[in-house]
């Protein structure tokens, strides 16, 4: 199951790789990564998504290493 949504209300973009139950989450700056008991990933949560975007994009254009804090 992979799906990818976008709310524009809390501009967050959620990235489902998996159907796994979550059992924890890291967080790094912006992006979110929820892990199965096993450690696989199973959803990406990027806040603050259009902005991150369009600094990923720019990055890839002007062929710059991407830096998340």
């Amino acid at each position: 199951m992979r799906k990818i949504k976008y709310s524009k209300d809390t501009d967050t973009l959620l990235i489902d790789l998996s159907d796994k139950k979550i059992d924890h989450a890291e967080e790094q700056g912006q992006v979110i990564i929820h892990f199965s008991e096993n450690n696989v990933p199973v959803l990406i949560e990027i806040m603050d998504a259009s902005q991150f975007i369009t600094d990923a994009f720019s990055s890839v254009v002007k062929q710059q290493e991407i830096v998340i804090p």
